[in-house]
């Protein structure tokens, strides 16, 4: 062990350092130098081609060990960024557990070799998988720092239930936990830093924000990236907040900054902004040069402060380590690291064979049996005793929301407008009577079941789904809204980066199974460009989601009790059109009701032709295969697809089979659409059984139009279908 010059019978009258103890000061080095030692091994690891991508956190070690002193492993709750080797060490991380990550073994705790070195992720430290996407994190901790105050009121959601996902989904509560986020000074620029900072704010959250501003994003320096070069000047209006802006190089002065913030946010007086002015002594990765932009007389004006020597210097100033105690301890670090590197360097990389485990939950298959329940239509209504009456799709989703949140406190709904008004007082005075939803689909859910499971969120989408994402990593079961499929791309990076990919890159040691409501599709005449697109094979193309589709209310309630309780992220589209339709419309099905995801429907048996299709077009199909039966006595087989990722391909091959001719119809843009990779499976897998070419009938290339007339030629119609049909069947 390191040795101190000081006399241990005199540590009552040792001089304290912003309360840390001289065995602290030793220890806080030990961490920075592990840190720095690390990224070093790294790099001649990298040089040797021994490892496949470094990226380090020099010059910001001081900044991680005094987070890590300040804040709780295992209690608080961490978001971290790259450069947070220090804080992931201070916290309880092993150098050997970090070269798992940098040779991708199998045994790497973080992803088991599926995410890159330094990107962090211990589930029993509650350092929370990180990704590569610049600021995606940080709405994920707005919605992680809301769990806690959510369950302080609703302590029936901790308790675990089996045969849903609560089953597999332990919730981890203490009362005072903080969350904790950081990131650098460039992802300040993104929008979603905005957001999140905005959230944060509004709700008083017991969240810590810190930047840690080594002043250069890659090659960008901060003055480009930053209005006035100074993030702190510009955050400093957000009420609520406590700021600090401080040497991040000086661990004293940082752990004392930290202390601070801490107090006020664990005190519930809302969340802090720590602004650390940190250095990187190396270039960004080792992609990438800084020699190229960056002179040798501002490289070596940062050395000067790097927080290694600078620490080293304190210790032997302050008289807490003399030279020889700072090299026994250099040494013995040394020496660990050395075992730890020819540990991990014999480590076994991971079978080619797990490469998709873990894309949707090993626990829980929504499409099996489990999930396959058959309806409980009432006898009578409640209401008047008589025979009970078809609802609209909108009704049973509404029916069935609320029957979910009688049956399970984790849920939590959000998003545009879904809330019956956000001004409660309006409602206790009965002034108003409550939106709920432009398509009123959440109507009466907030008075209900109250504010805090049922309220309005900022209109920005990405915070919508960013804050759910942490949600429901935390445990709970966000069931949440974008009100328009044409503005959900806003929440782009959380829907393609974050979202599905928590439980994959995590190797499933993190998930996040929530449920995002989406109101898509055109047939409305006067939606416009901006009211009316489909798109679902953009999603369709993600894995780790389901997508489902429903066309009819009976399916919409079965899909969406399947889609809550599931343990995976689920995509539900919900077509506007068919919202109030006359179209299958149907009694409510019971609180139990639910339909396996993956599993077609019939609609109608035939043995000409096949058409298969969802959403809106299943009523227009039908028409126009009525009409060709009245009129030639074709007998077409109509397949409701009902579920876009997983589909059933039993049930098209089946048919196809049977028939020997098939149509795809869609409502989206023929080219690059959904039906194409139907087709295109069609023709690979079955090609020996077909009579006719593979037809496809969807909207033109181009955009949904406001004027009826245009909209009517561009998206398909009952005419179009019938064509096709008539024209396969006679081929």
């Amino acid at each position: 062990m390191a040795t101190t010059k000081a006399d241990p019978t005199a540590a009552k009258t040792r001089k304290s350092y912003e309360g840390l103890s001289h065995e602290q000061l030793i220890e806080a080095y030990r961490l920075m130098y592990t840190s720095r030692r690390i990224d070093d091994r790294e790099i001649m690891l990298k040089r040797q081609q021994k490892i496949f991508f470094q990226i380090s956190g020099a010059g910001h070690e001081a900044i991680g060990v005094a987070a890590g002193f300040a804040l709780k492993a295992g209690y608080d709750w961490f978001y971290s960024y790259y450069r947070d080797r220090a804080l992931s060490l201070a916290l309880g991380v092993t150098p050997y557990e970090m070269l798992l990550q940098a040779v991708g073994a199998a045994d790497d705790p973080s992803s088991g070799g599926r995410q890159m070195p330094s990107h962090w992720s211990f589930p029993k430290l509650n350092i929370v998988t990180g990704s590569s996407p610049t600021g995606t994190q940080i709405l994920q901790a707005v919605g992680c720092a809301e769990v806690p105050r959510y369950l302080a009121s609703h302590p029936k959601a901790i308790t675990k239930v089996e045969g849903d996902y609560r089953q597999f989904k332990d919730v981890i509560f203490h009362g005072n936990e903080l969350t904790y986020v950081s990131l650098g000074e460039g992802t300040t620029s993104e929008g979603e830093f905005w957001e999140a900072m905005n959230s944060a704010s509004n709700l008083k959250l017991p969240l810590i924000f810190v930047v840690e501003d080594n002043e250069y994003a890659i090659s960008v320096p901060v003055e480009v990236q930053t209005a006035g070069g100074s993030i702190s000047r510009l955050v400093s209006g957000f009420p609520n907040f406590h700021f600090e802006e401080v040497d991040g190089t000086d661990p004293v002065a940082t752990y004392a900054a930290f202390v601070r913030s801490v107090t006020h946010s664990r005190a519930g007086k809302g969340p802090a902004f720590i602004h650390a002015h940190v250095i990187r002594p190396y270039s960004h990765s080792l992609s990438d040069d800084e020699r190229l932009y960056r002179p040798d007389a501002e490289r070596q004006r940062d050395a000067q402060r790097d927080p290694i020597p600078r620490m080293q210097m304190f210790l032997l100033r302050e008289g807490i380590l003399d030279e020889k105690g700072i090299n026994h301890l250099e040494k013995q670090v040394d020496e660990e690291l050395q075992v730890a590197v020819d540990r991990a360097l014999h480590a076994a990389p991971p079978a080619p064979e797990t490469a998709t485990r873990y894309v949707y939950s090993p626990a829980l298959d929504p499409t099996s049996s489990a999930f396959d329940t058959q309806p409980a239509f009432p006898k009578t209504d409640a209401t008047d005793g008589k025979k009970p009456a078809a609802k609209t799709m909108a009704d049973l989703i509404n029916a069935t929301l609320r029957d979910e949140m009688k049956r399970d406190e984790r849920i939590v709904i959000f998003g545009e407008d879904v809330a019956d008004c956000s001004r409660e007082q309006y409602l206790q005075q009965k002034t108003v009577k409550g939106k709920g939803g432009v398509f009123k689909l959440t109507s009466g859910l907030q008075c209900e079941f109250g504010a805090g499971r049922v309220f309005n969120s900022p209109l920005a989408e990405a915070a919508i789904v960013g804050r759910a994402t942490g949600m429901a990593t935390r445990g709970l079961k966000p069931v949440v809204e974008i009100q328009f499929f044409d503005y959900i791309w806003p929440a782009m990076m959380q829907l393609r980066n974050e979202l599905p990919l928590i439980r994959w890159r995590s190797n499933n040691t993190f998930s996040a199974p929530c449920v995002i409501r989406v109101a898509i599709g055109g047939y409305l005449t006067g939606g416009a460009i901006y009211h009316s697109q489909c798109g679902e094979s953009i999603f369709t193309h993600i894995p780790g989601l389901r997508v489902v589709f429903p066309s009819n209310a009976l399916d919409a309630a079965g899909l969406l009790r399947t889609a809550i309780r599931c343990d995976d992220p689920v995509l539900f589209l919900e077509h506007k059109r068919l919202y109030r339709e006359t179209f299958g419309r149907s009694p409510y099905p019971g609180p139990d009701y639910m339909i396996p995801f993956g599993k077609a429907k019939v609609v109608q048996p035939g043995t000409d032709l096949t058409v298969i299709t969802y959403g809106a077009v299943v009523p227009r199909a039908l028409q126009a295969a009525q009409k060709l039966e009245r009129e030639q006595g074709a007998k077409i087989e109509l397949i409701d697809l009902r579920c876009l990722n997983p589909f059933d391909w039993d049930a098209i091959a089946a048919s196809v089979r049977k028939t020997n001719r098939v149509l795809v119809a869609y409502e989206d843009t023929l080219s690059w659409g959904y039906g194409a990779e139907i087709a295109a499976r069609i023709a690979d897998q079955l090609f020996d059984v077909l009579d006719a070419p593979v037809r496809r009938v969807a909207a033109l290339d181009t955009y949904v139009a406001y004027q009826p007339i245009l909209e009517n030629a561009i998206l398909p119609q009952i005419a179009d279908l019938y064509r096709a049909m008539r024209e396969l069947s006679e081929f």
